[in-house]
């Protein structure tokens, strides 16, 4: 229990001096009838109680306006100081910063997330190892988030814990100032039933016996007194309606701090432990994927090789055998060589045969012109 309930009774008490220093009991007055007045509140008190209750309504005096003034004071100052501790305590409680960890856990576990995967298939090496990467260093910053707030969802949790067995304690107080105030109201309606219906008959018929204005005053105080109490008892009743008012709050408080406590608690031990196994689960996966296609990638690229291998083997084979079966000159370049060795002689023997008639037939020619020129020489002789 918290520091500011320890000095609250848990049984109930009555007494007329709420104020002051508890002082010995006082004696119960000597045995008188009591008056018949229905009291319903009776069923909620022990014999024991019922009978405090019964020697102090004994010990009422309505003549004394100091007394109606402090009645149920002492109750009812501390049904306020613990509505007052109540009040600091859900004022202090943010359990909206618990529900806004809660769901930035749920944040940072979405927002881990596989790394797209790059197209092409010469980057295989390369993207894989930055997908993994990318994930890697994902988790880590999830994860160090994650711890950071269940940190301080683990000190709500104990927090929470100790204000529902802190709200117990305050549903127990709260039961007793309930019983407390029902043991003064008790006790003051069964005076007030009493004085109504024995000690104030008896001042009126006092007053008409005697005439006397004094007694007529006396009979006018008691009334008044009378009509003091009673607002004071109703007074008690708001007081006592607050308390019944307040037991539910108190355990709809408390229902909300364990619902908030549990939800904190399935985050810590399912949750996220959870989370961390999945992760697990897929980097293991991610590293078993990026394996087997790396292994499929290199027999891929191994059976393309073989085929462009055997499929140069194979050109080069014919070739060679080509070039092995193959004559130093062809055939086709003898015969074109003869050809054109033939065609060369027929040419020069032609041109040999034309220049030799040529030559005849310039010897005849220049034959003639001697002969000519010689004639021409001769006659011109002659002719001196």
């Amino acid at each position: 229990m918290r520091e500011e309930f320890k000095d609250f009774q848990e049984t109930p008490t009555l007494t007329f001096h709420p104020f002051e220093e508890e002082k010995a009991p006082v004696p119960a007055a000597a045995p008188e009838k009591p008056a018949e007045v229905p009291v319903y509140e009776e069923s909620i008190l022990s014999e024991e109680e019922k009978k405090m209750v019964e020697d102090f309504s004994k010990q009422i005096d309505l003549h004394n306006s100091g007394m109606i003034l402090q009645y149920g004071a002492g109750a009812q100052k501390k049904m306020a100081d613990f509505s007052e501790s109540a009040l600091e305590n859900v004022r202090t409680k943010d359990l909206g910063e618990v529900g806004d960890m809660l769901t930035n856990v749920v944040a940072e576990l979405k927002s881990f997330d596989a790394v797209e995967e790059e197209k092409g298939v010469f980057g295989f090496f390369k993207k894989g190892t930055n997908k993994l990467g990318a994930m890697k260093s994902k988790y880590v910053k999830a994860e160090a988030n994650v711890t950071k707030i269940t940190r301080v969802l683990e000190g709500h949790q104990v927090q929470l814990m100790k204000d529902v067995a802190m709200l117990d304690k305050m549903y127990e107080l709260n039961k007793t100032y309930f019983k407390e105030l029902s043991m003064y109201i008790l006790a003051g309606k069964k005076k007030l039933a009493q004085v109504r219906a024995e000690e104030l008959p008896a001042l009126m018929q006092k007053a008409d016996q005697s005439g006397l204005p004094e007694d007529a005053q006396a009979v006018r105080d008691l009334d008044s007194m009378c009509g003091r109490f009673e607002k004071k008892l109703y007074d008690l009743e708001l007081t006592r309606q607050i308390s019944l008012q307040t037991a539910p709050q108190l355990r709809l408080i408390q229902e909300n701090d364990t619902t908030m406590a549990e939800k904190i608690q399935s985050t810590l031990v399912n949750t996220v432990p959870l989370w961390k196994s999945q992760m697990v689960l897929a980097l293991g996966v991610s590293h078993a994927s990026q394996a087997a296609k790396a292994q499929r990638e290199v027999t891929d690229m191994t059976n393309e090789l073989l085929r462009k291998n055997a499929q140069t083997l194979k050109m080069a084979t014919i070739e060679t055998a080509k070039e092995s079966e193959r004559g130093i000159v062809d055939i086709e370049t003898l015969k074109a060589t003869n050809e054109s060795l033939i065609a060369t002689l027929d040419e020069v023997l032609r041109i040999q045969r034309e220049g030799r008639e040529k030559r005849q037939a310039a010897e005849i020619e220049m034959r003639k012109i001697e002969g000519e020129l010689k004639s021409k020489l001769l006659s011109t002789v002659g002719a001196r």
